[in-house]
């Protein structure tokens, strides 16, 4: 697993601030959506706007939220913001390492995957970004690039842990999408180092009942 500190990518920008386990429904975005986590909306990722289309509490501790742009749909988005927050203390590096090999898992059936770890100047957050290829049975094919920031937060009182996750997808041909996006991995690792993880105030909920 290769680390880089972010000074070697970018030298002068401020680290702004954070086990994220992504799930894309492939229901539409309800009508009335419960607000578990007080986040102020829209995000804004670069020039972009991301509106809440999802709240799910996936555990008594563990509460996940989707925003999209106004225009797309959870089911075939073009960018996502996914952010997993839990309300316990969660080891970073196990995490980190999950994610890792989940992605590398990948590599032999997808010669278009990488995945690589980069840790903040401070070392209080790590970001693991990646790529992968899917071929769907319905669609196009397409390349999708993931960013996940994980962080800890300690206050005393509480311990807590965010994993803030950006994804954009480019559907056709996966020579070109990939390679696509792996010309614009620098602008947006550059965006997700400026953009900051929003507050978070949780708001426990009766966890969600699984889908048959």
């Amino acid at each position: 697993m290769k680390v880089r500190n972010l000074l070697a990518i970018s030298i002068g920008l401020i680290f702004t601030s954070a086990f994220h386990a992504q799930e894309t429904t492939t229901s539409a975005a309800p009508i009335e959506i419960t607000e578990r986590l007080n986040i102020p909306g829209p995000l804004k990722f670069g020039e972009n706007e991301f509106f809440l289309a999802l709240s799910k509490q996936n555990s008594p501790t563990w509460v996940q939220q989707q925003y999209i742009m106004r225009d797309d749909e959870l089911s075939n988005y073009k960018e996502l913001i996914n952010i997993s927050y839990f309300d316990k203390e969660i080891d970073m590096e196990t995490a980190i390492r999950q994610k890792v090999d989940f992605v590398e898992k990948r590599r032999s059936k997808d010669k278009y995957t990488f995945v690589e770890v980069t840790e903040s100047p401070d070392g209080k957050e790590i970001i693991v970004d990646y790529l992968t290829t899917e071929t769907p049975n319905e669609g196009e094919p397409y390349a999708e690039y993931n960013l996940d920031r994980f962080k800890s937060f300690d206050t005393g009182e509480k311990k807590s842990f965010i994993i803030f996750s950006y994804s954009k997808r480019i559907a056709g041909d996966l020579k070109y999408s990939s390679k696509s996006l792996s010309k614009d991995r620098g602008r947006l690792m550059e965006t997700a180092i400026k953009t900051a993880i929003p507050p978070v105030t949780y708001k426990p909920t009766e966890v969600d009942k699984k889908k048959k």
